[in-house]
């Protein structure tokens, strides 16, 4: 399975639902969750306990560091307390305290822990308000406790890996983790050096398949260990060159904790996604650098993609296409045509197509006139959103090569953006492939409306579980986990 994990199935008319809602949206796709129990209105608090029901609580609440939460962030009364406490006041007083508990647990598993004012601009994709209490009460009176907790979580499979995955990391910890490997010249077939042992353990550690030492040298680098290496720099996101230098080191130490983090705080990205994602979709993980088309719920189509690097963030948002611009011009933001483009004078900015237009007051912008050596290439792909940030074509291939692509102002380049144009496009009986192509090679600008805005997700993925059952990782390159880490464990200082 890809970062892309695909959600569970739901019935047609789920999907039938999501799409309207975003075409009642204009295209920009608006989660819609009415509860069976939202007419519900008693308190949560005056609701009385049985001790089956207090019991199926209880569990739950144990289980809450499966989600990914510290144990005891969820700590509710003994079981004494609740039911042997010879004073009836006591025993109210432990029951709505268990009730608070589980109020406080169900929001942090359905929408996460971060308050409205935790969530800096570029995360722009939020969870739905979610209130906890009217579903509790309706799952209180109609005996279904079970049913209501288990439907919680996040309904994705990609959640689910997730949980898995960190059960194996935990797993891990409990044995002792892993050491570090030394530092030291590249390792690689054929070399002997001791640190060869530590390597081996170190792959082992993570990776069921990774091979012991064959032969009478323990010390030497051979093809097979050359293939583990291999594996794990494919988990990485780095060139599988079975070679180990400075930046496969460096995967490797990164220490168990901040794997288990990184677990962590994907699982609470995973809560802000609406809970019925468009079938028909294209999705973007930022962190990875790779684009997939969805169809019917199932991955078609994949390619890489250049996102923005450390400083010009590409934001996280949900958002639909609603048009694509076939020989686009370039109107360049004032800070990169400040920064970048003016400094290079009048004989650059002619050479490359740039013209400046006056906007009154002898001040100029700049845009790039549409061709091949534009910026944007011949295909731009919009769609609303308040970062002006949208998916494009781009005439810098080379660095599509490059396993780490993170060097856009903020926009998304794609590898192959015709072909998506195509797929976007189809069964459109004017946008045939071969239309699109002639239009292309005319050189003109024109906008093509869809008919039906496609849902499009960009998202930041730096942990997820691969088609092998492996957890895959990726460099935290805006350092967002560490800062989504951090928020949530100041929210339970001060909760505490």
């Amino acid at each position: 399975m890809s970062e892309t994990s695909r959600i569970r199935r739901f019935p047609p008319w789920a999907w039938g639902a999501a799409l309207a809602v975003l075409a009642a949206a204009g295209g920009v796709a608006t989660a819609q969750n009415v509860p069976p129990a939202a007419a519900v209105r008693v308190d949560p608090y005056a609701v009385a306990l049985r001790a089956d029901q207090a019991a199926i609580l209880l569990r739950a609440l144990r289980d809450a560091p499966a989600h990914g939460f510290a144990p005891g962030a969820f700590a509710p009364p003994s079981e004494a307390a609740l039911f042997s406490t010879p004073n009836p006041a006591d025993r109210l007083a432990s029951q709505r305290q268990l009730i608070g508990v589980t109020l406080a647990y169900a929001r942090a598993v359905r929408v996460g822990r971060l308050s409205a004012g935790g969530f800096p601009p570029d995360w722009g994709l939020r969870p739905e308000a979610y209130d906890p209490a009217p579903e509790f009460v309706a799952a209180l009176q109609q005996d279904r406790l079970p049913a209501w907790l288990a439907d919680l979580p996040p309904p994705y499979v990609g959640y689910e890996t997730l949980q898995d995955g960190l059960k194996t990391y935990r797993e891990i910890a409990r044995r002792g983790g892993w050491d570090a490997v030394p530092d030291g010249p590249t390792l690689k077939v054929g070399v002997r050096d001791a640190r060869t042992q530590a390597l081996r353990a170190r792959l082992a550690a993570e990776d069921p398949r990774a091979t012991a030492a064959s032969g009478s040298d323990p010390n030497l680098f051979d093809e097979a260990l050359a293939e583990d290496v291999r594996r794990a720099q494919r988990r990485f996101g780095i060139d599988p060159d079975g070679q180990v230098g400075r930046g496969t080191l460096a995967a490797l130490n990164v220490p168990l904790e901040t794997r288990v983090g990184q677990i962590e705080a994907n699982m609470e990205r995973w809560r802000w996604l609406p809970r019925n994602l468009a079938a028909d979709r294209i999705q973007v993980n930022i962190a990875a650098a790779v684009l997939t088309v969805f169809n019917g719920d199932t991955p078609v189509q994949s390619m890489r993609a250049v996102t923005g690097r450390p400083g010009d963030e590409t934001p996280m948002l949900q958002s639909a296409i609603d048009s694509i611009v076939l020989n686009p011009p370039w109107n360049v933001p004032a800070g990169i045509a400040a920064k970048e483009l003016w400094p290079k004078g009048r004989a650059y900015l002619d050479a490359n197509g740039f013209v400046a237009i006056p906007t009154g007051g002898g001040n100029f912008r700049l845009q790039q006139r549409p061709g091949p050596d534009s910026a944007l290439g011949r295909v731009k792909f919009d769609f609303p959103n308040p970062y002006a940030v949208y998916l494009h074509d781009t005439p810098s291939q080379a660095t599509f090569d490059r396993f780490t692509r993170l060097a856009s102002h903020g926009c998304v380049r794609l590898q192959r953006p015709i072909e998506l144009a195509r797929a976007v496009l189809a069964g459109d009986p004017t946008w045939t492939p071969e239309a699109i192509d002639a239009a292309i090679a005319d050189g003109k600008t024109v906008r093509v409306p869809l008919p039906r805005p496609v849902a499009v997700y960009l998202l930041y993925w730096t942990a997820y579980m691969g088609t092998d059952g492996q957890m895959n990782f990726r460099d935290d390159p805006y350092k967002w986990d560490a800062l989504l880490l951090q928020r949530i464990a100041a929210g339970s200082s001060r909760q505490a």
